[in-house]
C-alpha cells in the first residue's frame, strides 16, 4: 500500500504542486470522503459535488476529479439506492419519466468539455437559492400535504435537462431533481430521497461514459476512496431511510445544496 502512495505522486498537481502524497494527508482525504458520503446519502445523494470540493481542495489534478467522483458517485448511490428501496421508499412511477430522457442527455453531456466560468456560477447560485427555500420554507406534516404526478411531458423535458447538466458538470443530477420535487410536492422527503439516488446513479454511469477516456488516468488511490464512501454511504443511506425524522432530511438536503452551490462558485 506505501508503494501506490508514491506512485501517485504525479497525479497529485495543479497550480500547487504536491510532489508526495504521504499516508497522513491520504488518510485525512479518506476520512473527507467518508463524511461526505454520510452526509450525501443520508438524503439518497452520491455526493459527487462534494467530492469533487474535497479533492480540489487537495490538489488533486482536475483531469481525474471527473471520472473519480462520478465512480465514488455511482457507488455511494447504488447503496442509498438498495437502502432506502428496501425500507418501501421508492417509487416507480416518480422515477422512470425523469430517468427516460435523462440518461441519453447525460451521456452527450458528458462527452463535452466546456469552458466553466459562465455555468458554474450560475448552477451554484440556483443551488443556493433552493436550499434557502428549503430551509425556511414553513415545515408541515408531510401526511397534510396533497402530492401531485407531474406531467408526462413536463418530466421528460426535465429529465432530458437535467441529464444534461449532469453530464456537463460531473454530479449525478440529484442535486438539481431533489428540491424540485419537493418543492412542487410531487413526492415526500423520503420517497424524493430514494428516487434521486436511483436518478444519480444511472446518470452518473451515462455521464461517466460520455467521459470514458478519462478512465485510463485515474490513479491507484481510487479503490481505498471508494472503501471509505462505501463506509459512509452504508451509514448515512441507514440514518435516512429510517431513523432521522423528515424535517432532518429536509434540513440536511438543504446543506448539502449549499455545499453544492458554493463549491460550484468557489472552486
Amino acid at each position: 500500500m506505501m508503494r501506490q502512495f508514491t506512485k501517485t505522486r504525479y497525479f497529485f498537481r495543479m497550480n500547487i504542486t504536491m510532489d508526495v502524497i504521504y499516508p497522513t494527508t491520504f488518510f485525512v482525504l479518506a476520512a473527507c470522503i467518508f463524511s461526505v458520503a454520510l452526509l450525501y446519502s443520508s438524503v439518497g445523494h452520491g455526493g459527487a459535488s462534494g467530492y469533487i470540493a474535497v479533492m480540489a481542495l487537495f490538489s488533486v489534478a482536475p483531469v481525474i476529479l471527473k471520472p473519480t467522483a462520478l465512480i465514488l458517485n455511482i457507488i455511494v448511490s447504488a447503496v442509498a439506492t438498495i437502502c432506502f428501496a428496501r425500507s418501501g421508499h421508492f417509487t416507480w412511477r416518480l422515477f422512470w419519466p425523469f430517468a427516460l430522457t435523462s440518461v441519453p442527455a447525460s451521456f452527450f453531456g458528458g462527452c463535452i468539455n466546456l469552458p466553466p466560468y459562465f455555468y458554474r456560477p450560475l448552477v451554484g447560485i440556483i443551488l443556493l437559492l433552493s436550499a434557502y427555500y428549503l430551509f425556511f420554507r414553513k415545515q408541515q406534516h408531510q401526511s397534510d400535504i396533497a402530492m401531485r404526478q407531474p406531467e408526462l411531458v413536463m418530466a421528460l423535458f426535465i429529465g432530458c435537462f437535467l441529464g444534461f447538466l449532469s453530464g456537463l458538470t460531473g454530479v449525478g443530477g440529484g442535486i438539481f431533481l431533489s428540491p424540485l420535487l419537493l418543492m412542487m410536492n410531487w413526492g415526500k422527503a423520503r420517497e424524493v430521497a430514494a428516487v434521486s439516488a436511483l436518478f444519480i446513479m444511472v446518470n452518473s454511469a451515462a455521464g461517466l461514459a460520455g467521459h470514458i477516456s478519462s478512465i485510463q488516468s485515474l490513479p491507484p488511490f481510487v479503490p481505498y476512496l471508494a472503501m471509505a464512501a462505501v463506509l459512509g454511504g452504508v451509514a448515512g443511506s441507514l440514518l435516512g431511510s429510517r431513523h432521522l425524522p423528515t424535517t432532518i432530511i429536509v434540513k440536511a438536503l438543504s446543506a448539502v445544496l449549499t455545499i453544492a452551490g458554493l463549491k460550484l462558485i468557489l472552486i
